[in-house]
């Protein structure tokens, strides 16, 4: 299980090059609403020994130490990324953190990308919204087209729609980036018809500016997950890129 301090890295990433992590969560524990198969901060059951969230105000002095030091340092940085132990979003004074966060970024590093990482069910909060709108990478998942689908793989532990989520999708206009796993579990299959087809018309409907279609690559709670290569990622998706849709393929 990865457990991360409020500010980490930089760190060579898969999708988003030399990446400084920022984790609002618990920095013992885990908060999230899904409770995804394949989450590498392990099962949200054994992340709840630490349940306090760092202030704004701790973000802040962290993260502008840190980024004064790799500035000093003359250390490469691509994005400044909300990831860490679960959900960003469902810190409560998430918004006024971005705004921190951009801010320091002019200041430090200006050719840095501001990412958000996020599962989008908190994108019916307005507020929430307009935030993620401000970021350069607005990093969006929905691994599965049905509700029933979505059960199986992220396991939300609170109310949950597919059509709501979408519907909340296509308020971005496509200024955003969506990012899907691929894997294979007991009841679970991104390659199956129900999942892909679904998918691919989702895709169609809200047309992000790019697809992050990626599979396994760190140990997972759930176990005999199938990892998806490269190659079966991009067969999968081929329709896509043939439509002409941007798709980075990380397996």
């Amino acid at each position: 299980m990865l457990r991360e301090p409020t500010v980490f890295g930089p760190i060579k990433t898969r999708r988003l090059g030399y990446s400084l992590g920022i984790n609002l969560l618990p920095q013992k524990g885990k908060l999230c609403d899904f409770d995804c198969i394949y989450c590498e901060c392990g099962w949200n059951a054994d992340g709840r020994d630490d349940k306090v969230l760092p202030t704004a105000s701790q973000v802040r002095s962290a993260l502008e130490e840190k980024l004064a030091q790799c500035m000093l340092d003359g250390t490469q940085m691509d994005s400044i990324t909300f990831a860490g132990d679960g959900e960003p979003t469902l810190h409560p004074d998430f918004p006024a953190i971005v705004d921190d966060v951009l801010t320091l970024r002019d200041i430090y590093y200006p050719s840095a990308k501001v990412s958000v990482l996020s599962n989008a069910t908190r994108l019916g909060d307005g507020k929430v919204f307009e935030a993620l709108k401000k970021v350069d990478n607005p990093i969006m998942k929905l691994d599965a087209p049905t509700d029933e689908l979505v059960s199986r793989v992220n396991k939300p532990n609170a109310a949950y729609s597919v059509a709501e989520v979408v519907g909340n999708l296509a308020r971005f206009e496509g200024n955003f980036i969506l990012q899907t796993m691929f894997l294979k579990s007991r009841d679970f299959d991104s390659s199956s018809p129900e999942v892909i087809e679904g998918w691919m018309d989702i895709v169609r409907f809200l047309k992000p500016r790019q697809i992050m279609a990626y599979s396994i690559d760190r140990p997972t709670p759930q176990e005999g997950l199938v990892k998806f290569s490269e190659s079966q990622i991009k067969k999968l998706v081929q329709p896509l890129l043939d439509e002409g849709f941007n798709i980075q393929i990380k397996a």
